[in-house]
């Protein structure tokens, strides 16, 4: 490899991440006279009820701080995550990649990946290595060591699904600080087991101190990270060592996943979003087949609806509800870092991005969370992109489809860096720039091991002319999916003769992308032996020897 190449007429130097092994070289390329600063704020399982405008509940939430990143920046309306889990799809857009991680520690048997290796990079290390000075707080979920390249050896990032809120002793202090003591449920939702009548899960609820008095909203888990944060960024801009320097701050909030913890001040909210909740028409065909599996869905569906267990719909209208004030919840800590970044002067010229992990069922066909399939809610995911005012760039929305890969390549982007490693993603950039629309893309889904096994690939197409669709292919199933991606409350429609058409183009073009990129090798094996009749033929050995 050339140590230098020309853009420009000038030479670009090659630097690498480890300037001693020489290991992952990139190029800076000069974009601006002072980079901008960047803030990336990550939220946990956001269900599209509450961002996407086909969404009735979207226009009853109270999102102010949201609502002004999407005044003041571009939405990208067709987001989706590479893999509908929180380390793998974490996995997949800090490194630009689609990854090789399928599976949370938590659930994961012993010997499968669910953490990043030593050699993976992660964008933040290239900002670092670029100058940046690198600050991060809240959740990691991809292995803690990488966190540590990227943020410094002082990060505290926990790795795990679940927050630590009772063991996290930075928080703790926190609260003794503000006088608040340790919180307990005043309302809890649980499920129900099997049976239906033995408790099951629990998914959080409503909060109150240990003492019973109200847990007020300042103590709650996600305002402390914010706080934290903030603090950070305090730090590095009053350090002689780090004074003057371009800013990384990465924010990883935990809600609005469940289990919920709602404070107090939300009891006017809970009032109003009760009279206009509803129930999924999904979820009302469930309880009409007595949760009976459905023909046409994978068994991995039926497999979740048992481990959740919302036999009692009063329960799950207690979880939507809790679920959309937890979204409140997240505004508020979002408005406190907006309002921090104008009180410092740093709001109109830095890059903020707000974005979502995954989605969430939030009732849908008798299910919640996510989960090792490929449905539209979980696969679809937030995506808000507030630019430097200086850019130019004029907020709007963007329809066509993009994915958390692109993240990592926008952001490099704009800092002027360029590595010579193979990304996966794109930069966004041009979509904001020109305000054009992006055009189809061959965007891969995967999952493999949560609950339930179920190694499924899958792809989705748009014409640009408002059709948008989704198709899948479960290893450990004969049914197929196909959905549309307009539907708020999609239904398979792989059986049907309608579609049939669109189905078989689907099939050929997700065997063409499995085909062209070893990768994907292990679903290409059983793939084209279902669809054997359906692909173009392929002659020689199918062991694909080398």
């Amino acid at each position: 490899m050339d140590k230098e190449a020309k853009a420009g007429g000038a030479a670009v130097p090659l630097q690498f991440i480890n300037e001693k092994t020489g290991q992952n070289p990139f190029r800076r390329h000069r974009v601006a006279e002072r980079l901008p600063n960047i803030f990336v704020i990550t939220i946990d399982m956001v269900s599209p009820d509450f961002y996407h405008p086909s969404r009735p509940l979207a226009k009853e939430l109270d999102l102010p701080a949201i609502r002004e990143l999407e005044r003041d920046g571009v939405f990208f309306q067709n987001a989706f995550a590479p893999v509908p889990l929180c380390g793998p799809s974490r996995s997949a857009y800090l490194t630009g990649r689609y990854t090789y991680v399928l599976g949370n520690g938590e659930h994961a048997p012993a010997g499968l990946e669910t953490h990043l290796r030593p050699h993976d990079v992660i964008f933040p290390e290239y900002l670092k290595s670029a100058g940046y000075v690198t600050k991060h707080a809240g959740k990691c979920h991809v292995g803690s060591s990488k966190f540590i390249d990227a943020f410094g050896e002082n990060d505290n990032p926990w790795d795990q699904w679940y927050p630590p809120i009772l063991q996290d002793e930075a928080y703790l202090d926190y609260q003794h600080r503000l006088g608040v003591k340790p919180q307990k449920y005043s309302r809890e939702i649980v499920f129900a087991q099997r049976d239906r009548v033995t408790p099951g899960n629990s998914a959080g609820g409503w909060i109150v101190q240990e003492d019973g008095f109200p847990f007020p909203l300042e103590a709650q888990y996600s305002q402390f990270l914010a706080q934290r944060a903030l603090n950070k960024l305090d730090h590095a801009m009053a350090n002689p060592a780090t004074r003057g320097k371009p800013i990384y701050l990465q924010l990883d909030i935990f809600d609005p996943h469940q289990p919920f913890s709602v404070p107090a001040g939300f009891e006017k909210r809970e009032k109003e979003l009760r009279e206009v909740m509803t129930l999924p028409e999904t979820y009302k065909k469930v309880v009409a087949r007595n949760w009976e599996p459905f023909p046409d869905q994978p068994e991995i569906y039926d497999l979740y609806r048992q481990y959740w267990g919302l036999y009692n719909p009063q329960s799950l209208m207690d979880y939507r509800v809790a679920h959309a004030l937890q979204m409140e919840v997240v505004d508020c800590a979002l408005a406190k870092v907006i309002r921090t970044l104008k009180e410092k002067n740093l709001y109109d010229e830095s890059l903020i991005m707000v974005l979502g992990d995954h989605g969430e069922m939030n009732g849908r066909w008798g299910l919640v969370d996510k989960g090792v399939y490929l449905y539209p809610d979980v696969l679809r995911t937030p995506l808000w992109i507030k630019m430097p005012s200086s850019m130019g760039i004029r907020p709007h929305v963007v329809e066509g489809p993009v994915s958390l890969l692109d993240i990592a390549p926008t952001i490099l982007a704009v800092a002027g860096i360029k590595p010579e490693a193979r990304l996966d993603g794109r930069s966004l950039l041009p979509y904001m720039l020109e305000a054009i629309e992006p055009a189809d893309r061959d965007l891969i889904f995967s999952c493999g091991w949560h609950v339930g096994v179920n190694f499924a690939c899958g792809i989705q197409r748009w014409d640009g002319k408002g059709n948008h669709h989704l198709y899948s292919y479960n290893v450990s199933s004969q049914i197929d999916e196909l959905y549309d991606l307009n539907a708020i409350e999609a239904e398979n429609l792989a059986q049907d003769g309608q579609y049939a058409y669109l189905k078989s183009e689907m099939i050929e073009r997700l065997g063409a992308s499995l085909r062209s990129d070893q990768r994907w090798s292990g679903f290409w094996s059983s793939y084209r032996l279902r669809n054997f009749f359906q692909l173009p033929k392929c002659s020689g050995n199918m062991q694909m020897n080398p």
